[in-house]
């Protein structure tokens, strides 16, 4: 392990976890419903029932087993799914007044399989054959561990020093310790994947050479760099993307990141929520997320904006930077107001500058969390077909227009719509597919087939 685990102390979780005690009581409000409407609302049918009652009567082995059974990345998502819109959401007792503390009973027993070891994890219907994934990140290690089960030699292939992707790296403690991310890579390694850190496949050279080696290549690059501004200023000392500020958290000493008394963030989603708070924590007196829309607009989950409201972190509707000012360093930001017009013809709606509305704010510190980049340079490489921008798949498969070539997890999620879960079941689905045309022999290897 190269990550310095230094500040899952120093940034401890917001949420405590559930006593022995408490876990029980909660999981005795379950009905265990027959036809349980709340794992159709998991992406990853986890059998929530289940695992509910084997915490009742005390098994948190087999909880975890459950779990880990459907998700392999249980833990990550028992701490940063949106459960609320998910398996709580569907719970029949919401009608009653509150849902089953889905999210937190998992958790319950995933931390319990944290501390005492990884369950063993029955092997599925066998297959032959070797693929290898590009990317390490939840979607990667989904169709690895789904693979592995099944038989499948599996090569993961990581241009980072470690696996976990946005989980290890973009994620701020507070919500998911690096631990958490770390045990996952664990799991995955422990039942029988092959890792390679710091090999970064960017080439053409480098993928005709998995194609040559490997019956089935998977792509889980997840998504590039956060999105610039496109205004001046943006490359002055004191503005940062908000996952190199995040990851910086979780891998240096707390008292080496710098941010100013008075911090500006630019976008509403949940990236932006977790940046605003990380500021306060290091230090930051005044924190403002500004986003050009209103309330009812912003991307992040109500949960998120309620916890930064909490946190003291001010919203400022209706805004847009035109301009970051200083001149060694950042001093201030230019912004105008905006507003929606709606054209009677057709209902299409466009954002306006407000005339005369220019106004600036001081800034010491500012944040771009407006979404990340595409990763577009990969499809060139391998030769996948794009539309818009985007790659071309089969949607029941998850293939790419290169025969045995597939991609899952947030490489592919719309704009905002990306999350931990989907990836997972990405990768599930993605390997059911595979599996299904290895085992009838569809399509050997290339070297096999010129051979």
């Amino acid at each position: 392990m190269s990550l310095a685990l230094v500040n899952d102390t120093h940034l401890p979780e917001i949420v405590p976890p559930l006593t022995r005690a408490e876990a029980a009581d909660e999981a005795l409000r379950c009905y265990y419903c027959y036809d349980a409407p709340c794992i159709k609302g998991c992406p990853t049918a986890i059998d929530i029932p289940r695992f509910i009652h084997q915490i009742a009567t005390d098994d948190l082995a087999l909880a975890a087993q459950t779990i880990m059974d459907a998700n392999i990345l249980g833990a990550t998502c028992s701490r940063i799914c949106p459960t609320e819109a998910l398996c709580e959401g569907r719970c029949v007792r919401v009608s009653e007044g509150r849902a089953v503390s889905i999210g937190r009973l998992q958790r319950k027993a995933m931390d319990y399989a944290m501390d005492q070891g990884i369950p063993t994890l029955p092997p599925r219907e066998q297959g032959q054959g070797r693929v290898a994934v590009i990317g390490a990140g939840p979607a990667g290690l989904s169709v690895a561990a789904s693979l592995v089960r099944r038989g499948y030699g599996v090569e993961v292939f990581e241009a980072r020093e470690e696996g976990g992707g946005l989980d290890t790296y973009g994620i701020v403690s507070y919500r998911e310790p690096l631990r958490v991310s770390l045990f996952e890579v664990d799991i995955v390694r422990n039942l029988g994947v092959t890792f390679h850190f710091g090999r970064k496949i960017d080439s053409r050279r480098d993928f005709l050479t998995l194609q040559d080696q490997y019956d089935a290549v998977v792509i889980a690059v997840g998504m590039g760099e956060v999105s610039r501004l496109g205004i001046p200023g943006e490359d002055l000392p004191g503005v940062y993307d908000a996952l190199s500020l995040i990851e910086q958290t979780k891998t240096q000493e707390l008292d080496t990141i710098r941010v100013g008394r008075h911090v500006i963030v630019i976008g509403a989603g949940n990236t932006a929520v977790d940046a605003a708070t990380c500021a306060k924590r290091l230090g930051a007196e005044d924190v403002s997320i500004l986003y050009r829309r209103g309330e009812l607009a912003m991307p992040c989950y109500r949960y998120e904006y309620d916890f930064a409201k909490q946190e003291g972190i001010h919203y400022r509707w209706w805004t847009l930077p035109v301009a970051i000012e200083g001149t060694s360093s950042v001093k201030a930001i230019r912004c105008v107001k905006t507003q929606v017009r709606t054209n009677p013809r057709d209902r299409h709606s466009s954002l306006f500058f407000v005339p005369e509305s220019e106004f600036v704010l001081p800034a010491d510190t500012v944040i771009r969390a407006v979404g990340q980049e595409k990763h577009q340079e990969i499809w060139e490489t391998i030769g996948a077909a794009t539309r818009d921008g985007r790659v071309v798949l089969d949607p029941s498969t998850y293939e790419t227009s290169v025969p045995n070539v597939y991609a899952v997890g947030d490489c592919l999620a719309p704009w905002g719509e990306a999350t931990v879960v989907q990836a997972v079941a990405d990768g599930k689905q993605a390997a059911q597919a595979i599996h299904d045309r290895l085992v009838k022999g569809l399509t050997p290897r290339k070297g096999e087939k010129d051979a």
